[in-house]
């Protein structure tokens, strides 16, 4: 089910449950020692710059799928830090390994951050904050090499992320995103209600996904609404694109959202009312747009304030999908007004050099 790990980082002594957090999600994904030291270190590292330079923010855990998508299906650990605090004024200083300012640092910095994870980004906006993600993938054979999403010439990248309802252990509220071929296929689900019940159902979505991948984006609907019957159901929504064609499918039930931005513009993207597993429309309507260099997806459970504004500032674009997904999942609430639902925000881009 959908584990997550969301830890408010007020003060110092969250530190050390951020890092307990860290070598728990490992546990879960099966890492051995090294790889749940690396992401250990890296969450601290977070923590640790939220507590001196942020004042506070929140540390997300979570286990995701390779960035790039298809490049292996193995689960890796995600480690988000997102903050309103002043923002980064040099981000390439701070990303200089052992670079820190603060006092009590473990000295390793942003820098290692990036040295360490196989992927690490971030966007940083003087007085705005700054949201930082990390993702530790599984123990690699000795000497192979990183498969880094920011590489040139490569496939569609996807990323996101879910944060529970109350920082409760589930939420029901999933993501995920697979290849067939020429097909790339971003999936959103969100469980009826919270807890357990709600995860198990989204869950069971994303295992229906990876069995029917292959299939158009209506069909992969009706699948779902068959593994969906014995769960309490989900809103779904799926977003396909041919590689080969160049266009983007996308069909969804139930209230969840999406935007499409092609040509320097958003789009919304309509749902067609009722519930995957439960009350299952007798057709779905299957929107079509052309996939270009320059086009992004983003897909959202309504845990997402449904006027929330899509991001235009050219440097958020240009991030990395998880990043991108944190600033818009962070932008939509604050401490004064938190999120209440589940909420997930997951992005599907291009290739760099597509």
């Amino acid at each position: 089910m959908s584990r997550v790990w969301d830890v408010p980082v007020l003060e110092s002594t969250r530190i050390k449950d951020v890092q307990t957090a860290a070598e728990t999600a490992c546990r879960h994904a099966g890492f051995d020692a090294h790889a749940t030291a690396v992401a250990a270190l890296v969450a601290t590292e977070l923590a640790t710059n939220l507590v001196k330079h942020a004042a506070a923010g929140r540390i997300v855990i979570g286990l995701v799928g390779a960035a790039r998508v298809g490049a292996d299906a193995a689960p890796g650990v995600q480690i988000s830090s997102l903050d309103h605090g002043p923002g980064i004024g040099d981000v390439p200083i701070a990303l200089q390994d052992g670079y820190t300012t603060a006092v009590s640092s473990l000295g390793a910095g942003l820098g290692a951050c990036l040295r360490l994870a196989d992927e690490f980004s971030l966007h940083s906006r003087p007085g705005q904050g700054t949201v930082a993600v990390a993702r530790i993938g599984p123990p690699r054979p000795p000497g192979a090499p990183r498969e880094r999403s920011d590489a040139p010439g490569g496939g569609a990248r996807a990323g996101g992320i879910n944060v529970p309802l109350a920082y409760a252990e589930h939420s029901g509220d999933a993501f995920a995103w697979t290849r067939s071929g020429p097909r790339v296929t971003l999936m959103l689900a969100d469980g009826l209600g919270h807890g357990a019940g709600a995860a198990e159902a989204s869950t069971a979505a994303v295992e229906a996904l990876r069995r029917h991948a292959d299939l158009p984006p209506a069909e992969i609907l009706r699948r779902l609404n068959d593994a969906l019957r014995p769960t309490r159901g989900a809103a779904v929504s799926v977003g396909q694109v041919d590689e080969d064609t160049g266009r983007l499918s996308f069909a969804g039930v139930g209230n969840v959202g999406a935007r499409l931005r092609a040509g320097g513009r958003w789009r919304h993207l309509p749902t067609h009312p009722g519930i995957v597993g439960a009350h299952f429309p007798a057709s779905v309507p299957v929107h079509q747009a052309p996939w270009r260099t320059d086009s992004l997806l983003v897909v959202h459970s309504d845990g997402l304030p449904g006027r929330w504004t899509p991001p235009e500032d050219p440097e958020v674009l240009a991030c990395e999908p998880p990043v991108l997904a944190a600033v818009v999942l962070r932008n939509a609430g604050s401490t004064a007004s938190p999120l209440r639902d589940d909420t997930s925000v997951a992005v599907l881009a291009p290739g760099r050099g597509a």
